[in-house]
């Protein structure tokens, strides 16, 4: 996650550096050092903020297409990927091990990095 984002999401979110600080359970020297770009901000926070982004989102009567409806994906891949055992195509971005491409990924940093250019990602997080 880039420091642009890290601020339009908090934004969204309508908190203050103090107020992500708490709910990210961060220090607020950690959120001024990810804004500052003098920290890199971790891949655990990253994915909270993704997290409480997309309910916002979805509290703002936004209802996402689900993943296996918008990539077409056929029944076996289907029946073998987590986002549809869990019933959560709108949230796929979020749980480790789904087979968009084919296997699951080794880490959260590989994963999220082909979310970011994936249409369900990109229509959901519109920011």
């Amino acid at each position: 996650m880039e420091i642009d984002e890290f601020k339009k999401i908090r934004l969204k979110l309508n908190k203050t550096q103090k107020d992500m600080a708490s709910v990210l359970g961060v220090s607020i020297k950690a959120v001024h050092s990810y804004e500052q770009g003098w920290r890199k901000i971790p891949h655990h926070v990253e994915r909270q903020m993704l997290f409480l982004l997309s309910r916002i989102f979805l509290n703002e009567g936004e209802h996402p297409e689900k993943c296996w409806d918008i990539l077409k994906c056929p029944d076996e891949k289907r029946g073998k990927c987590p986002a549809w055992e869990f019933k959560a195509g709108d949230m796929c971005w979020f749980i480790n091990g789904t087979i968009c491409s084919g296997k699951a990924h080794n880490s959260w940093a590989e994963k999220i990095e082909e979310c970011r250019s994936c249409r369900v990602f990109i229509n959901f997080f519109k920011i």
